[in-house]
């Protein structure tokens, strides 16, 4: 056992330890015992309160038998560091998940960073600090340490400066905490799941319908279930409460249900003038009409859905409850209930097994069931309920949701739910926060924000790299797709006006890149003149008994251009700012892209054009000026025309959407060309390296795949060069300082690095 260090704590006078409680004396035996006393006095004499000292020293003995003594005394720092930052709360959480921890650990190294950690947290997030602390057994049965510290960041990251934001987040609220728990302990996340889960309807219905993940930001009940509607069936990213296998079963589960639906539905009902109750017993009636056609084909489903029907023959009567055992008995044959409405239902459906393939008995039992309910006054809240068991959908996909008819009074509940459910299908995660704050001064200040985000589409989620972590997060950006809003249809031809010496000579070189220069061809088996390196190493070959190349000539060719090029314009709020010679950035920024889109079109080069802005991870606009597929002509000039300032610039996740464009492509060489006026930012990201790092991270991952990224920074001293050389390196961006003369220049330099 190693002893402490030479002047660790001064021993002599430091007072009586008669009263030390044996278990200590065991866990800190000879010098040991002095270090502990003084580490107790120190936190009795910081007036933290004896709540947080008992705590340290009942947890001390613990610690030390498993990691050693000078850690577990050492807790002590870590134990005030986190009490200053965090409170007492926290100081005293720390010591209780201390003895777990070490006793989980046994290694001095790894408890010592295990502490670290958690003082570094309690900086970063003191109001979430015992949240963690609380679950620390649960979190570190699942992760490493390094896993942790890379969950806690996310969290931090996720939240910004929002503290009841990070407070979700770590009290596992939110899908992301559960996604990205999943994530850091190495199970497989949505994207990796989701090729396997439409093999699996494919298998069982011989359809493969797009599965999408439920949009971030559901946390209600009908967020944690599966629901299909629209061709598109999406899926909850976990099911509380499932784990492991568990977790694995009840997402089959999930899917063979919805599937079944998508077999055995058919079209959805008419709403028409149903109460809330009655639309939630058709919808349970239909959900077990399905199941069983689908039990007549595949038997073995029984098996896969029998599990999770755990609903007792007793309790309250109330609505759920009901529901819950009458969807079991629909299913169970061994299950009895002695409630006559549980008997009814059942009773009746079974007396329909004839006629199961006509989704109209759903509706008629459905209307039976929900009356019997109405006179045995039984209450039903519409806003709380949840659909039981777990694996079934929420029943949207089974109604018409006619927003254009007046609801009836009696189901305005049901209307009004299911017309929210049936937007968030349609919505970006962000507009339903923007929805929920509608009524803030900020919001009705902003109506063309509002109209902006009613727009936009979500396209993709993309994964981000966070340095301090060292580790790429998984489906951590949202891409949305924003439609162009149109500028003046004549504002081309008043560009080459204006422009008219510029365009003349870009055209005049054009034509002549157009031609192209000569290569020589060698050991070809046509030709002009003879290869002389080809005819040597014939003539070897034939000295040597060997069969000769026959490819012995060479010729000359010119060369053709192969590239595709992605324009990628910033469009955040700083290309508003004035530019020298009148107008803003972003307009001398839109001549010039409108100048090298026509000599890109002009010499063939297949191109797309894109502007983007950002407000945060969840919401980054891209905003398609024009797509590969297109001529370059007045309506995608009129697009750029009405590209306007917004927002930040998160470059990095831009970057990877345009990769995703140019990975498809079957050129030679292809070049993401940024054209930028400031340093990669945003609003939900406080540290400053953290999107240089991320945009860094996205060069060289796009550098890996044979794409070529290039930065063409816009007013000389507004981007560090030390930022530009970190991101694309030393040769890959240059700076204009003279923002008037982008036009000219931005084309020319095309031209040069693409020769």
């Amino acid at each position: 056992m190693a002893t402490p260090r030479p002047g660790f704590l001064r021993v002599a006078g430091e007072g009586d330890d008669a009263g030390v409680a044996a278990d200590v004396r065991a866990a800190f035996p000879g010098a040991w015992l002095a270090p502990w006393l003084r580490a107790k006095r120190k936190l009795d004499g910081a007036g933290y309160g004896a709540s947080v000292v008992r705590a340290w020293e009942r947890a001390s003995p613990a610690c030390a038998r498993c990691v050693g003594p000078e850690p577990a005394i050492d807790l002590a720092d870590g134990v005030s560091a986190v009490t200053i930052k965090a409170g007492r709360q926290a100081g005293e959480a720390l010591s209780v998940a201390a003895a777990g921890v070490a006793a989980r650990l046994k290694d001095g190294p790894r408890f010592r960073n295990w502490v670290s950690l958690m003082q570094r947290f309690a900086a970063l997030a003191p109001e979430s600090t015992p949240l963690v602390l609380a679950r620390m057994d649960m979190l570190l049965a699942r992760l490493t340490v390094s896993a942790l510290e890379a969950w806690l960041l996310a969290g931090v990251r996720i939240g910004g400066g929002d503290s009841e934001k990070r407070r979700a987040f770590f009290a596992l609220e939110t899908p992301d905490a559960e996604r990205l728990l999943d994530f850091e302990a190495g199970e497989a996340t949505f994207f990796d799941r989701e090729r396997r889960m439409r093999a699996f309807l494919r298998a069982l219905y011989g359809v493969a319908p797009p599965i999408r993940e439920t949009p971030p930001g559901r946390h209600d009940g009908a967020g944690r279930r599966a629901s299909f509607g629209g061709g598109v069936v999406r899926m909850p990213p976990s099911f509380p409460g499932f784990r492991g296998a568990q977790g694995e079963a009840i997402q089959r589960a999930a899917l063979a249900h919805a599937g079944a639906h998508l077999a055995f539905s058919g079209a959805r009902f008419p709403l028409g003038k149903l109460k809330p109750l009655q639309l939630a017993v058709v919808s349970l009636i239909e959900d077990a009409r399905v199941e069983a056609l689908a039990m007549r084909e595949m038997p073995g489903l029984l098996r896969l859905w029998l599990p999770f029907h755990v609903a007792q023959a007793s309790g309250a009567l109330a609505a759920p409850s009901l529901f819950a055992r009458l969807s079991r008995a629909l299913i169970d044959p061994d299950f009895e209930d002695i409630d006559g409405w549980v008997r009814k239902g059942r009773d009746l459906f079974h007396a329909a097994r004839d006629r199961w393939d006509d989704p109209g008995i759903s509706r008629a039992i459905g209307n039976l069931l929900g009356n019997d309910l109405g006179q045995m006054r039984v209450q039903f809240n519409a806003k709380t309920y949840v659909v039981e068991p777990p694996y079934r959908d929420d029943n949207l996909g089974l109604w018409e949701i006619d927003e254009t008819e007046p609801p009836d009074p009696n189901s305005a509940e049901t209307v009004v739910e299911s017309v929210k459910l049936s937007q968030t299908e349609e919505k970006p995660p962000r507009q339903e926060r923007e929805d929920e704050a509608s009524d803030r001064p900020s919001e009705r200040a902003a109506p063309a924000r509002a109209a902006e985000s009613e727009a936009a589409v979500p396209v993709a989620r993309l994964p981000e790299w966070d340095y301090q972590a060292r580790r790429e997060r998984p489906d951590w950006t949202t891409i949305l797709d924003a439609p162009p809003r149109p500028g003046p249809e004549r504002w081309l031809d008043d560009l080459l006006e204006r422009r008219a010496d510029v365009a003349a000579r870009l055209a005049a070189l054009i034509g002549a890149a157009r031609v192209g220069r000569a290569d020589r061809l060698k050991r070809q088996a046509e030709g002009e003149t003879l290869d002389l390196e080809a005819c040597i190493a014939a003539a070897a070959d034939l000295r040597a008994g060997i069969t000769p190349d026959p490819r012995v000539y060479q010729t000359t060719a010119r060369r053709r251009r192969d590239l595709s090029v992605s324009v990628l314009l910033d469009a955040s709020q700083s290309t508003a700012d004035p530019a020298p010679g009148g107008g803003r950035v972003i307009d001398v920024e839109r001549d010039a892209v409108a100048l090298l889109a026509r000599a890109m079109d002009g010499l063939g080069d297949p191109f797309e054009v894109t502007a983007f802005h950002s407000n945060g991870r969840e919401e980054v606009r891209v905003t398609t000026v024009k797509a590969f597929d297109e001529p370059f002509g007045r309506a995608q000039a009129a697009r750029l025309a009405g590209v306007e300032p917004r927002l930040s610039t998160r470059l990095g996740a831009a970057l990877r959407r345009a990769g995703a464009g140019l990975r498809g492509r079957a050129s030679h060489r292809r070049l993401a060309l940024v054209v930028t006026d400031g340093e990669p930012s945003d609003t939900d990201c406080p540290d400053p390296l953290y999107l240089v790092e991320d945009a860094r991270h996205a060069v060289h991952g796009l550098a890996a795949e044979g794409i070529d990224c290039f930065c063409v920074a816009v007013g000389g001293g507004a981007i560090d060069r030390a930022v530009l050389d970190r991101v694309f390196g030393r040769r890959g961006h240059v700076s204009i300082a003279r923002i008037e003369a982008l036009p000219e220049t931005l084309p020319l330099l095309y031209m040069r690095l693409t020769r």
